[in-house]
């Protein structure tokens, strides 16, 4: 019964979105629906609200970018609940993440260092003295390689984008 409620309410959004997620959306409504009978009423009733409000936010900004003929995201504070199927993540997180690790492998040098400088015994401790650090170059260097190889990768999608390779996709989904 809440399945054939759920698909009435798919109808909400363009014919086109339907087409190209109305499946998944139903199936994926269909798993979840499991999982949250087997938590209890409560968590059955909750899931139902949540998904309603879902379908009702995300139908709007649907009309509209179909309306305007937009792929890009909209700024409309219920972007939340649209559905994309572009990559989620900023550019700049390759990026970030790779100067945070360098800092903690900078972090873990320094401690072996100070550990590695201080005596073994009690007695007063003398001035730490600097230690040659050993790991620190291979690490600046596999993480070189590595962003190369994701610089690349990335050159490659969007030349692969910019050929219109993509367009491929769409007219074997229009065609259905």
């Amino acid at each position: 019964m809440m399945l054939a409620v759920y698909r009435s309410f798919l109808h909400l959004y363009p014919a086109a979105h339907r087409q190209q997620f109305g499946q998944e959306m139903t199936e994926v409504f269909g798993e979840l629906r499991a999982e949250a009978t087997k938590k209890g009423a409560l968590a059955l009733a909750i899931f139902y609200s949540r998904e309603a409000a879902g379908l009702v936010c995300g139908a709007l900004p649907e009309h509209v970018r179909a309306f305007a003929g937009s792929q890009q995201c909209l700024s409309l504070p219920i972007r939340r609940c649209t559905m994309h199927n572009q990559f989620r993540f900023p550019k700049s997180t390759a990026v970030l993440m790779t100067i945070i690790l360098a800092g903690v492998v900078v972090a873990i040098e320094r401690a072996r260092a100070i550990q590695a400088s201080l005596p073994h015994v009690n007695p007063n401790i003398g001035p730490i003295q600097p230690a040659q650090h050993t790991f620190l170059p291979g690490i600046v260097l596999l993480l070189a390689f590595f962003y190369a190889a994701g610089l690349i990768g990335w050159a490659i999608l969007f030349a692969v984008r910019r050929s219109g390779l993509h367009r491929l996709d769409q007219v074997s989904v229009e065609r259905k």
